[in-house]
């Protein structure tokens, strides 16, 4: 299982109730919290944060009071909160010279390839920039209908769209009990939970944090994603100054198993797509993909079938023989247009500029 100190890529959630009191960030938690992020940014490790509380700064901005908001009403306060929230996290890493950005998402982003992959990319490239980007629901564009609902499920899935290591749930209790520890005397925390079992799904029915929207339920349908994605999960006590470093030095938390590592369970996604079309490749271009190189268009010599970006090929070598599948980059139609050029000619074929690679490799499954 990973720990905080040797993960490669870290994903932390961090809830409104951490974040906010009295309609307020509280600065000097959220200080304590940069000071950890720029501690594991100093080891070489990357950190992107999933924070709640645009609708809590904004409503109280806006006077509306704290009972529940109808949809448009929530929406209102989250664009007002939104510029507070992303102010506050820049204010709070700079003296660190540790960039921000704001990342806006909705489910819509994940559930779609083409607009996974963008995410994706974008994230990348904030990561390769040194920036930690501050993900959140865009609250004030989504509906009922393409919300994520919690940003625990949101965090899962940014975890593992960028191929996490580790998700760090901040929350108002220690950990995963085996009833809600508020009210039952002889609940006990797990430390460890090997397998999310249906007895461990149970047991989250009634384990319900008091502050965080969901409860623990919801925290277990984060786990289940990000374990399957390949991340170890862990929740801990985040009202706490500097959370992540107490993680580190072993505060009180349970932590869930991944079943595979991240790379092992994106290819085993990507394996498991049925082509909407085929990619016939030169020699040199399958020799360079055995060595594990993306997909050039200039070793592309036929294209076969209707697809769009973001959707499933095959490639195949001279002789028609399978190499692999991986997620195109390009419509059937552009790659028509851009095989067996080079890379520098693709703004000139198609008259606006496109990536290098047709497939990353990355989004590629080779054998």
């Amino acid at each position: 299982m990973a720990t905080l100190s040797d993960a490669k890529r870290v994903v932390v959630k961090i809830g409104s109730a951490l974040l906010v009191e009295g309609g307020d960030v509280r600065a000097g938690w959220l200080a304590s919290l940069a000071s950890d992020v720029a501690k594991l940014r100093a080891r070489g490790q990357d950190v992107i944060l999933v924070s709640s509380g645009s609708i809590a700064l904004g409503r109280g901005v806006l006077g509306l009071g704290r009972g529940a908001l109808p949809l448009e009403q929530s929406q209102a306060a989250a664009a007002v909160g939104q510029i507070r929230l992303a102010r506050a996290y820049e204010e709070a890493l700079a003296p660190h010279n540790i960039k921000t950005a704001q990342v806006l998402m909705t489910l819509e982003d994940s559930a779609d390839r083409r607009r996974y992959l963008n995410s994706r990319a974008t994230l990348e490239q904030l990561l390769t920039f040194g920036a930690v980007p501050i993900v959140n629901e865009n609250d004030t564009v989504a509906t009922d209908e393409i919300r994520f609902g919690d940003n625990d499920r949101l965090a899962a899935q940014i975890a593992v769209t960028v191929g996490a290591d580790v998700l760090v749930l901040l929350s108002d209790v220690d950990g995963f009990y085996s009833g809600n520890p508020k009210t039952e005397a002889n609940a006990t925390r797990f430390d460890t939970v090997e397998k999310i079992t249906p007895q461990i799904e149970a047991m989250a029915g009634d384990a319900t944090g008091g502050l965080s929207k969901g409860g623990m339920l919801t925290k277990i349908l984060a786990a289940k994603t990000a374990t399957a994605g390949g991340a170890d999960m862990a929740i801990t006590l985040g009202l706490r100054d500097h959370p992540l470093s107490a993680l580190e030095d072993g505060a009180a938390s349970t932590w869930f198993q991944a079943e595979t590592d991240p790379q092992a369970a994106r290819k085993r996604w990507i394996g498991s797509m049925k082509p909407k079309g085929t990619l016939h490749l030169d020699d040199g271009a399958a020799q360079a993909l055995a060595g594990g190189k993306s997909l050039l268009p200039a070793g592309v010599v036929g294209v076969e079938g209707t697809f769009g970006r973001g959707e499933p090929v095959a490639v195949v070598d001279a002789n028609g023989a399978r190499l692999g599948i991986g997620l195109t980059r390009y419509t059937s139609q552009e790659a028509s247009k851009i095989q067996g050029q080079r890379s520098d000619r693709i703004e000139g074929l198609l008259g606006y500029p496109g990536r290098a690679a047709l497939i990353h490799r990355d989004d590629m499954v080779v054998g």
